[in-house]
């Protein structure tokens, strides 16, 4: 492990180390190697709009907003390949507000969400981005199949191909 020493105004030392208190590090050095990761991630994935990742996106809307419910549905369907869940919570008589996890490339992903976002009625979006390695390994499951796998039965031409595992890179 490699060591450096910084220097800090007081002022900006002390509200470190409140920060240090707030979030349960034991000491400085744990918080800035999780504040520089972040830093390099964060900046990485401005880099490299062609990799993957897995994300978090959430926004809040207005459900008596025209329609909107339905549209973001629709979009959601449109694009199956990136949303893997979404969850629903009811804030208060007009407000929702919706997390959809998406996995895929940067780029798409980052496309959706931001289209998303942009749509009249929802407000307060994030997105939240993790650079994932997509690995081509395939498993057995350990259960019985009652419910049919049609990529396996489908002639060859037509089969889905094999689907990837996403990782989160460390």
């Amino acid at each position: 492990m490699e060591r450096f020493t910084i220097s800090l105004d007081e002022n900006l030392a002390r509200a470190f180390d409140e920060l240090i208190a707030e979030r349960g590090y034991s000491n400085r050095s744990e918080a800035v190697r999780d504040i520089l990761r972040a830093r390099i991630e964060a900046s990485r994935l401005e880099r490299e709009a062609a990799g993957h990742c897995i994300a978090n996106l959430s926004y809040v809307y207005n459900h008596h907003e025209r329609e909107l419910a339905e549209r973001v549905t629709q979009e959601q369907h449109a694009h199956h390949d990136l949303c893997v869940a979404t969850l629903h919570a009811h804030l208060d008589h007009d407000n929702c507000m919706e997390s959809v996890i998406l996995r895929g490339s940067t780029a798409q992903v980052r496309s959706f969400a931001e289209g998303l976002m942009a749509r009249p009625g929802i407000r307060h979006g994030a997105l939240n981005l993790v650079s994932a390695e997509v690995t081509g390994q395939t498993h057995a499951h350990p259960h019985p199949h009652p419910h049919p796998h049609p990529h396996a039965a489908a002639p060859e031409d037509e089969r889905v191909p094999p689907h990837g595992h996403y990782r989160p890179r460390s």
